[in-house]
């Protein structure tokens, strides 16, 4: 067995946090590659995610599938998870005790999968790697910590709530090939992690 699947195993019985616990149909550790180059950290499950144990399978996943195909790629190609590997009861926000709680399972991962690229969808995930930042300000930019980019990105889901972010979304999406390509070559400047630098991704003409 794997690393990551043993990973998933023990996030599966996890009972740190009683409310989820107690509400959850199944855990949702998390989808995809192992060895996969790009990572994809969205909030948390949902009432879909909840039923079938797999992340983004609801109408915000359907979108994250059309954005990958619109860079030549499959979920099966990528790595999907959460902030929180449960759903929250009546889908509310998770909890700051519940994304400490997670964070290690999160953390470790990134640690066995060590993709090219973390893309955060979202503020829960952007929060967790771009301090103190609005993700209407650095969407589409990113920072390099150690040998990992972490990019910003709205999430899927807010182009079902607001059309016009529909348009971002999927550009900011057809930046991560360029950003790829980029992944060796980005330098890391040796700053505290609040105050990595930032660097925007032109689309290729």
């Amino acid at each position: 067995m794997s690393a990551l699947s043993e990973l998933c195993q023990d996030i599966v019985i996890c009972q740190k946090c009683e409310a989820l616990t107690k509400n959850r149909t199944r855990v949702v550790p998390g989808d995809g590659l192992e060895d996969a180059d790009l990572m994809f950290i969205g909030e948390a499950p949902g009432r879909y995610e909840d039923q079938q144990g797999i992340p983004f399978v609801g109408p915000a996943g359907l979108f994250l599938e059309q954005l990958l195909a619109s860079i030549n790629l499959r979920r099966e190609q990528v790595y999907i998870t959460n902030v929180i590997k449960c759903r929250p009861p009546n889908n509310r926000d998770p909890l700051p005790s519940e994304v400490h709680n997670c964070r290690e399972w999160l953390d470790r991962q990134i640690e066995i999968i060590n993709p090219k690229i973390v893309v955060t969808l979202g503020r829960y995930s952007m929060a967790m790697f771009f301090s103190g930042k609005s993700i209407s300000k650095i969407h589409g930019t990113a920072q390099k910590r150690g040998d990992i980019i972490y990019y910003a990105m709205y999430h899927p889901a807010a182009a079902l709530h607001q059309q016009s972010l529909r348009r971002v979304i999927e550009e900011d999406m057809l930046k991560i090939p360029s950003l790829l390509d980029q992944a060796e070559s980005v330098l890391e400047v040796k700053q505290p992690p609040q105050q990595l630098n930032m660097f925007e991704v032109k689309n290729r003409d």
